[in-house]
């Protein structure tokens, strides 16, 4: 599936922003409507450990066909149990010796998990592909991990480090989660983890990683990290979220093309993480592109740390639930965001940023600007505070807040709905300050907004063919071209 989606995505590229290979070329400048550190590739010895030096065989020379993924085959579970022991040997020299580059190079490669060092680079060669295991309690012993807000401990990433600097993952070779195995786990994944700080149960007591539990890990995950780089790979098949950044600070995530099927399976979600630059990346996902996230009520209240300072520029979608995407985690707060020059195609929406009423927390200081937008599955732009995918019963309500918004410069083609804007009855100011300014949209319906105060329209050219162009109810203090909506004009 992973090398079907691969064919398919050649056509696209021609399309899109994104160069196929991980050129060195400098890093042009950040500028955001915000402070925001000047980036750079984290310092990683040039020292280079090639894991066939250590043991690692490839597929071919292991007998294992090019079909065969499943670790039940006797050919590919020997060849990652193999290279598993060879993957970690030669991390285990390079970190010995002040760090380097692991090198994986070109061929198959069935391997378990992969546990990063700092000082240290995963170096994906050009025709290189890495295989994961399939067998599930190759991921274990458990390890600290966020799962959807909630900190616990489960079974490791696919790929992980924790408490490392000067870290990376480069390309230009694959790496493919061959996660079908875990997908089925989405129907029958314990929901009482989000109940666990209301219960007072501390996260070092929050043992996981049993098949009853049945919680998938996310591909990538690097927890507390600093000075991180990740660039010019191909990476899909994840069991859950793919690029999962937790409690990191300057972070670079470059021309990385993210193609997934399964559930869940967003494409980069940075959790309560700080300075991150994300540009020049494809993404064909079978859930959100890029979304930031900062906790689960309780728990993500205890934390205590926002999403902040986010770039995000020339990046592309094929598919996807949302080009930029904020929450439904977003308890600790998300600030300091801006997304721009990109391109989105066939996902279901452009913007996303989505809570419920029990999540407290604050979405503020969002920019987003030069967006070219087609054939949207649902809206072009959706703020919602009733986020229904969240199965959880809402034990009390903490509403959150949505302030100081600004999209412009935004031409869309195709929609069923331009704008949608749902804030909530009771705090009629949950959603507020938001500005849309210098768009055209083609869609079927508008503007439609309920429960909202602050909104402003500047040069918004809307060509509807259902309904009138705004549909505004509840929204305080609403003007369309300086002019307060519903007002009598002479």
């Amino acid at each position: 599936m992973f090398s079907k989606k691969l064919s398919s995505l050649t056509a696209f590229l021609v399309f899109s922003l994104v160069s196929s290979a991980a050129d060195i070329e400098p890093i042009a400048p950040i500028n955001a409507p915000f402070p925001m550190p000047q980036l750079q590739r984290p310092a990683v010895p040039t020292r280079e450990f090639n894991i066939r030096d250590y043991g690692a065989i490839e597929a071919a020379e292991a007998g294992v066909p090019d079909a065969i993924t499943s670790s039940t085959n006797l050919a590919a579970a020997t060849a990652n149990a193999k290279n598993s022991a060879a993957i970690k040997a030669a991390i285990t020299a390079c970190s010995s010796a002040g760090g380097g580059r692991i090198i994986i190079p070109a061929g198959r490669w069935h391997t378990g998990p992969i546990h990063l060092h700092g000082n240290m680079a995963l170096h994906l060669s050009a025709g290189a592909e890495v295989v994961f295991s399939d067998r599930i309690e190759d991921y274990l012993p458990v390890v600290p991990v966020r799962v959807g807000g909630i900190e616990l401990l489960n079974y490791s990433p696919l790929v992980y480090a924790k408490d490392c600097e000067n870290i990376a993952i480069t390309g230009p070779g694959k790496l493919n989660g061959n996660a079908r195995a875990w997908w089925g786990w989405k129907k029958k994944e314990t929901r009482e983890i989000f109940q666990l700080q209301a219960r007072g149960i501390p996260p070092e007591k929050r043992i996981y990683g049993t098949h009853e539990a049945a919680i998938r890990p996310s591909f990538v995950t690097f927890y507390n990290c600093k000075n991180i780089l990740m660039e010019g790979f191909t990476i899909g098949s994840g069991p859950n979220w793919t690029i999962h950044p937790v409690y990191c600070e300057n972070i670079i995530i470059r021309r990385v093309h993210v193609l997934t099927d399964g559930p869940n399976n967003d494409g980069i979600d940075p959790d309560s993480c700080r300075n991150l630059l994300i540009e020049h990346c494809v993404f064909d996902t079978g859930d959100d592109c890029v979304v930031l996230k900062s906790g689960y009520n309780e728990d993500g209240w205890r934390v205590n740390r926002p999403c902040e300072n986010v770039v995000m520029r020339h990046c592309s979608s094929k598919r996807g639930h949302g080009g930029l995407v904020i929450g439904s985690e977003m308890s600790g707060g998300v600030r300091n965001v801006y997304m721009h020059d990109c391109y989105f195609e066939g996902t279901d929406r452009a913007v996303r940023i989505k809570s419920r009423i029990d999540r407290g927390g604050v979405v503020e200081n969002i920019w987003t600007e030069n967006l070219r937008v087609r054939n949207m599955k649902y809206e072009v732009v959706i703020l919602n505070m009733d986020y229904s995918a969240d199965r959880n019963t809402t034990l009390k309500p903490v509403p959150p807040v949505f302030r100081n918004i600004r999209l412009k410069n935004i031409t869309a083609d195709g929609a069923p709905v331009a704008i949608r804007i749902t804030g909530l009855e009771s705090q009629s100011d949950a959603i507020r300050d938001i500005t849309f300014e210098n768009m055209e949209i083609k869609s079927t319906q508008g503007v439609i907004a309920r429960y909202t105060k602050n909104l402003s329209f500047k040069n918004v050219k809307l060509a509807v063919t259902k309904g009138q162009p705004y549909q505004l109810v509840d929204s305080q203090g609403a003007t369309i071209d300086g002019r307060q909506f519903g007002r009598k004009t002479k």
